[in-house]
């Protein structure tokens, strides 16, 4: 599905707390109409924070702005929610019973075709399909809190599960800007809960052993191998590990410790009244001091800024990320007559991560935000990443910044550029950033040449690019002189 053909959907979520409330925020963000399905009476109040959370972090991910957010509502009864629903998202309680009784009301009144994912982080779906009518119809699909943040989702389906279902979940999940992985075979807790396990088993130990207190493991993780898995996993880690041998000298240096008494993997610590107590207060003394909302804030903005950098490679989540921003709908055409007006080359939230110790987004950030809309021009003129590939490409030689308003995290700012010059190798270009009001709050000029990569001189663009370019030049040339244009610095405003 491609984003820019998008058709308003509809996801009926059944539980809306922390997992449902992720589901249903990564839906309604992505364009889609989402109903909600949860007895409790505080449901909306946790869901909208929940969503708020959501609307400050996932649009933060990207350089271009998401789909226009769906329509939210609550509904009394399943049969209500879940009408006409093209997913259908279970997130109740880890109760067979109750989770097979919800799937009877599901079927008996969503759309045959529906998707009816399970968010389960345990349960194999042929369990969970025991006594269903349409037991292809249910597959499981174990997502991962923030659910609107990261985008690993495990799609579990069984030997009754249809390749259609199986198909659909996939290309949907997909476009959601999630990451489905595909297991080959049910298993119990499926694969990253199994490895996450091991590693909690062994953490219990450390503190009912005395050896490490919960600060201290944490540390351990987030310090060293955390780091690492973020970008690589655990066995790419371990082959770097072996050098220049690879993954072979690495299990035969180290696979003999495997042998050795180094793990309590197997075994589980008793759950006492102390242990837990233990536990409890050492979590209490190592964040006891920040509220669960400022927690999961501060998780947020740390799992933006390491996906953002992770973009720069392409490496794990920020390669999703990338191929997600390519299906959403671009702010203009590439090809086309020069418009009249002027094009829109970038629409953004700002992310919490280019504001200063003012508040407020730090003066670079405005021009890298121009940067981005430089290169979204270049590709509505042909110089894009293929002509880039070719040889050639425009250099920027100079810019201008006027900073004319204070521009907050979470804003949405638009740029529009005019073209001010467009011929032979030269190309001078002015922005203009509006914040969410609509209100101008900065300008930038921009005058690049164009370079030819190989000789790393200016050169003339293709004949194409240059007469694209010209196209515009003209088309622009009868709108004003914008304000400010040539201005040198510390003159009037």
């Amino acid at each position: 599905m491609n984003q820019s053909d998008h058709i308003t959907r509809t996801a009926a979520i059944i539980g809306g707390g922390v997992i449902g409330g992720g589901w249903a925020a990564r839906f309604l963000l992505n364009g889609w109409n989402v109903r909600v399905f949860d007895p409790d009476p505080q449901a909306g109040r946790k869901l909208g924070e929940v969503l708020d959370n959501a609307r400050r972090a996932l649009p933060s991910l990207y350089d271009t702005a998401l789909p226009a957010e769906g329509r939210l509502s609550f509904h009394d009864t399943i049969p209500e929610a879940v009408s006409g629903a093209t997913w259908v998202q279970e997130s109740v309680p880890e109760r067979l019973d109750l989770k097979r009784g919800i799937y009877r009301d599901v079927q008996a009144h969503c759309p045959p075709d529906a998707v009816i994912g399970s968010s389960t982080s345990g349960f194999r779906p042929s369990e969970l399909q025991g006594h269903a009518a349409r037991p292809g119809q249910i597959i499981v699909t174990h997502p991962f809190n923030p659910v609107y943040l990261l985008p690993l989702v495990e799609v579990v389906p069984s030997p009754a599960t249809t390749p259609a279902i199986t198909g659909k979940a996939t290309e949907i999940l997909t476009a959601l800007g999630m990451k489905p992985l595909l297991v080959r075979r049910e298993i119990d807790a499926h694969i990253a809960d199994r490895l996450l396990e091991s590693v909690w088993r062994e953490g219990l130990w450390l503190v009912r052993d005395g050896i490490a207190t919960t600060a201290e493991i944490d540390d351990a993780i987030r310090y060293g191998f955390g780091l690492r898995w973020a970008q690589m996993g655990l066995f790419e880690t371990y082959r770097i590990a072996g050098g220049e041998a690879g993954m072979k000298h690495f299990i035969g240096q180290f696979g003999p410790a495997l042998a050795w008494p180094w793990s309590r993997l197997t075994d589980v610590p008793e759950l006492t009244d102390d242990l837990v107590d233990t536990i409890a207060a050492q979590s209490d003394a190592q964040s006891g001091h920040m509220t669960i909302r400022a927690l999961e804030r501060l998780r947020d903005d740390n799992l933006v800024g390491i996906m953002r950098a992770l973009r720069k490679s392409g490496s794990g989540a920020g390669g999703v990320i990338n191929a997600h921003e390519t299906r959403l709908a671009d702010p203009g055409p590439d090809t086309g007559p020069a418009p009249a007006d002027l094009p829109v080359t970038a629409r953004r939230q700002v992310p919490q991560g280019w504001a200063d110790y003012n508040g407020h987004m730090n003066e670079s950030h405005y021009l890298e935000a121009a940067s981005l809309a430089t290169d979204r021009f270049m590709g509505m003129i042909g110089a894009d990443a293929a002509y880039v590939a070719s040889g050639r490409s425009y250099f920027t030689v100079e810019n201008h910044v006027r900073y004319l308003r204070e521009v907050k995290a979470g804003e949405e700012i638009t740029i529009t550029t005019q073209v001010l010059r467009g011929e032979g190798g030269k190309m001078r270009l002015f922005h203009r950033l509006s914040g969410g009001d609509g209100g101008l709050s900065a300008t930038v000029e921009t005058m690049l040449l164009h370079v030819d990569l190989n000789k790393r001189t200016t050169a003339p663009p293709s004949g194409d690019v240059a007469a694209r370019l010209a196209e515009y030049a003209r088309a622009h040339a009868r709108l004003p002189l914008p304000e400010g244009a040539g201005r040198g610095i510390g003159g009037p405003r």
